[in-house]
């Protein structure tokens, strides 16, 4: 079994704005997030965020992985204006990328080999839309092209983390371990 993460990324440059949506998230719509309304409420939702550059709040959460990172962004999609996107990268097969507007997939793209694609059930877009993946990234011509013909999940998540300009290799569950992450990121209380 290869390495694994899950994170999600708001098209932002205001870190007050994204902080006070992912508070709504976590009171409001705990559910999309793992918390049962049994839980107590006075526990507290932890979140790790991050200003990652002048355009892209990052986000890390312990539900966050492949598999639930894309409902939660949907979510949270639907509380914040800016666009959101997804990045659930899995034993290092298969690296899916989500973006959502307005509740709404805008946007998707699996990187991964053809063999991959077979092996787990013929895996599918659900909505692939590249014109608008080149447009919130701000990528075009060769650079776009590039991006897009990559099977290879490590190749792509290095290149989309050089076109955000953010490391995107990154996971709740390595705050503890990685000195570089503990530097980049802030823990958030959120109570719910």
């Amino acid at each position: 079994m290869g390495r694994s993460f899950a994170n999600l990324h708001i098209k932002s440059d205001n870190l007050e704005k994204t902080v006070e949506a992912l508070r709504e998230l976590s009171t409001r719509h705990g559910g999309v997030l793992g918390y049962s309304k049994a839980e107590a409420p006075e526990s507290q939702a932890v979140m790790y965020v991050s200003q990652s550059n002048e355009s892209w709040v990052s986000v890390l959460h312990e539900y966050l992985v492949w598999g639930t990172v894309k409902k939660v962004g949907k979510a949270l999609s639907g509380l914040i204006k800016e666009p959101v996107m997804t990045a659930g990268y899995m034993n290092e097969e298969i690296f899916e990328l989500s973006f959502f507007e307005q509740g709404e997939l805008a946007a998707e793209r699996i990187f991964c080999e053809p063999w991959t694609r077979e092996e787990y059930g013929q895996l599918r877009e659900e909505r692939v839309n590249d014109g608008y993946l080149q447009q919130v990234l701000n990528i075009q011509g060769e650079a776009a092209g590039e991006l897009i013909r990559m099977t290879s999940p490590d190749q792509a998540v290095e290149k989309l983390s050089e076109i955000a300009g953010m490391s995107l290799w990154c996971d709740y569950e390595w705050i503890p371990y990685e000195e570089t992450l503990q530097a980049r990121f802030a823990k958030y209380e959120f109570g719910r």
